[in-house]
């Protein structure tokens, strides 16, 4: 089935709509390249929308009521968005859920080394990444480090026109016969993915004995001490992610794109949280939620990944607080739940069109993509949405005169990627895959479609509403 390029539809109202999502959407992605960052910025979001603490309004025994916004956040790194209905909550949600870790690389707990000249941090690659994209590009180091006093200091280090920022070499072109012959794969390995950050060392009459020979990481040491107060054995207890450096950026002559680190699965995450915020000023019939989750690149595993209890717990509270205090009345509000699970699809792109097939290919600038099964190869770890539930989802989009389009990602023997829907799904709510096709997926720099941005915004509204 044909889809039209949405720019061609577009009116100049539309496309100043679209423009008004996407910057908004830009100021997102720069102010939040970790999952901690995304968390802080939608409770901030959510609070000037009249969104409260969900244990904060428990512990005061306050009376919920249909309207009410709670939010509840698990370790600063994942966060649920509830806006309360007319309807008991164990008559199911309205759910949007995605996740906002993306692929990166993260400082090991001993990170700090200097070899033969230069100081390093050591680092452990997080998610699914190409290697040899990493290097050779401007990054960032943003976190926390957490003291032994239990003070936590917040790093953010590259984003700003006076900061410095930092690299992984690669190997010049014209020495890199033997390393040209590798497989991609191989090309550049786990362990010399280290961040390059230093080059002078500590004079010798500045705290360092003579004897001492490590004095480029004694330099580090000392510039940490002067400027965040912290010590080598800190690391112990910090969370630095390495990340490209640098802000969203339109693309193309026409600016139709957006160029930018952690599409996958930001572009999902923050569309979803405009579409249920610009609505907290409505009283919907069934109760709202948006859920955006950490630990998805690597399983969804952890306190903080969806496989956690985290959102049970929280809808367990709403229960207890709204109806009474009963796990069938959680299991029932689980299972009578909705759910559009909004993760990125593979977009079509013509340069490597030999790993797609076309017919059921997401393609840019046409709509919102849902993929009514993902998983890999078989289908293996996909929740495969039920096909009255994909004709329920065709009418909200339709009768909303949303954009969309249904794809696979590939071809079925070439690869593909799974989501949180099974995770989900295994409540018996109803859930289907849907999202923005993007372009570089996992790469440092990923691209998608303005007009793509923007009807996910409508799409994930018209589904909200419904």
């Amino acid at each position: 089935m044909k889809k039209d390029n949405l720019w061609l539809n577009y009116t100049d109202e539309d496309c100043a709509k679209v423009q008004e999502v996407c910057e908004r959407y830009k100021d997102c992605l720069d102010n939040g390249k970790t999952e901690r960052e995304c968390v802080s910025i939608i409770v901030e979001m959510a609070e000037k929308k009249g969104y409260r603490e969900l244990r904060g309004a428990i512990a005061q025994g306050e009376a919920l009521k249909a309207g009410d916004k709670l939010y509840a956040v698990q370790m600063d790194k994942s966060i649920a968005l509830f806006q309360l209905g007319r309807k008991p909550l164990s008559e199911g949600m309205r759910i949007l859920g995605a996740h906002i870790d993306s692929p990166r690389i993260d400082v090991k707990p001993n990170p700090l080394y200097e070899k033969d000249g230069f100081a390093y941090l050591d680092t452990h690659y997080y998610g699914g990444i190409k290697k040899y994209q990493w290097t050779a590009v401007p990054l960032a180091l943003h976190g926390v480090i957490v003291k032994r006093d239990g003070t936590t200091v917040t790093v953010n280090i590259g984003e700003k026109d006076e900061d410095p920022v930092f690299v992984i070499t690669d190997l010049l072109v014209h020495l890199a016969g033997e390393q040209m012959t590798k497989k991609a794969s191989e090309v550049v390995t786990g362990e010399n993915l280290d961040l390059l950050i230093g080059n002078c060392p500590l004079e010798q009459e500045e705290e360092l004995e003579k004897e001492e020979k490590e004095a480029l990481k004694a330099n580090i040491l000392k510039i940490l001490a002067d400027t965040y107060g912290v010590e080598e054995e800190d690391f112990l207890s910090a969370e630095l992610e390495i990340v490209p450096a640098g802000k969203a950026r339109d693309l193309g002559f026409d600016r139709s794109m957006i160029l930018a680190y952690g599409h996958d699965d930001r572009v999902c995450a923050f569309t979803s949280v405009f579409a249920q915020l610009d609505m907290a000023d409505e009283i919907t019939d069934s109760a709202l939620c948006c859920i955006l989750v950490d630990k998805e690149e690597i399983g969804s595993a952890g306190a903080t990944g969806m496989t956690s209890y985290f959102f049970e717990n929280a809808v367990a509270e709403l229960v207890a607080a709204t109806e009474r205090d009963s796990q069938l009345l959680v299991r029932r509000a689980l299972a009578n739940s909705k759910m559009l699970s909004s993760d990125v699809s593979a977009g079509y792109d013509p340069l490597y069109a030999s790993a797609f097939e076309k017919n059921n290919a997401a393609f840019l600038a046409k709509g919102l993509s849902f993929n009514k099964y993902t998983g890999s190869r078989g289908k293996s770890g996909s929740s495969d949405a039920n096909a009255e539930y994909v004709a329920e989802i065709r009418k909200i989009m339709d009768d909303a005169e949303v954009m969309y389009q249904f794809s696979e990602l590939g071809k079925v023997d070439v690869g593909g990627g799974g989501t949180i829907a099974h995770i989900l799904a295994k409540y018996g709510m109803n859930v289907i895959d849907s999202g923005v096709s993007v372009l570089n997926m996992h790469a440092p720099y990923e691209v998608v479609s303005k007009a793509d941005v923007y009807e996910a915004v409508r799409g994930y509204t018209a589904f909200l509403r419904a």
